[in-house]
């Protein structure tokens, strides 16, 4: 088993457990010595790895960390470039696109040399539409809500230029190719309604937590709520 291989066995052994575990248990299930076990744990911290414990009392990953770079395969590492790159070219979302360029940074700051030139050189480029989306200063106000749960107050004109403002329960937005499609439960309609971004004219946060959760939210969605039409072109229900 190779070292890479080795240590992100280690991380699952380690995700596996909410409790700390004995250096000694992980070394045994790892099949290597408790001193290699030790210089692992040293490895994996400095990549990132919230590992809390020590000798003789046991080691546990803090909820939220993710796998380091190293542990990418190229294939990997140019998924994650041309998406990142797809982010900044298309989300038409000033914050986003920012923090897009600061993943591949961070990532590219841990790679080993041969891996980060390769990221750096990469042949994968998401060329600028020429429609392309206009910038909404909203958008960040809009993945701030669907990520705190939080309702919103929503001035929206549809597709016959009719004004409207209500109070929606915002759970998802898609990113199609002619459109970005806001899907929220609409309190006005009492239902599950689908708005495009493009038309929206300005949102306003409430700072209230919505009923019910996201994710019930979205599992009521995908039941047959997201209207699509077959040849992919969103719908517009308001």
């Amino acid at each position: 088993m190779s070292r890479a291989a080795r240590l992100l066995q280690l991380l699952e052994h380690l995700r596996a457990h909410r409790r700390p575990v004995l250096g000694a248990d992980l070394a045994r299930a790892s099949g290597v010595s408790l001193r290699t076990l030790y210089r692992d744990i040293g490895t994996l911290r400095e990549q990132g790895a919230q590992i809390e414990g020590d000798p003789g009392v046991g080691y546990v990953l803090r909820p939220g960390f993710t796998l380091p770079p190293l542990m990418f395969s190229e294939d990997e590492l140019e998924a994650l470039v041309l998406g990142a790159r797809w982010v900044a070219a298309h989300a038409a979302d000033g914050e986003l696109a920012a923090a897009a360029q600061g993943v591949m940074n961070r990532i590219t700051t841990t790679l080993p040399a041969e891996l980060r030139l390769a990221v750096e050189t990469s042949g994968l480029f998401v060329p600028a539409r020429a429609d392309a989306q206009p910038v909404a200063p909203w958008l960040p106000a809009l993945r701030q809500a669907i990520r705190d749960e939080h309702a919103l107050w929503l001035d929206y004109r549809d597709e016959a230029d009719r004004a409207t403002r209500r109070r929606v329960w915002p759970f998802a937005m898609a990113f199609f190719d002619h459109a970005r499609l806001i899907a929220a439960w609409c309190e006005l309609r009492q239902d599950f309604r689908s708005f495009r971004a493009d038309r929206v004219v300005a949102l306003e946060a409430t700072g209230q937590r919505y009923p019910e959760r996201r994710h019930v939210l979205l599992q009521r969605w995908r039941a047959g709520c997201l209207n699509v039409h077959p040849a992919g072109q969103a719908a517009d229900r308001s």
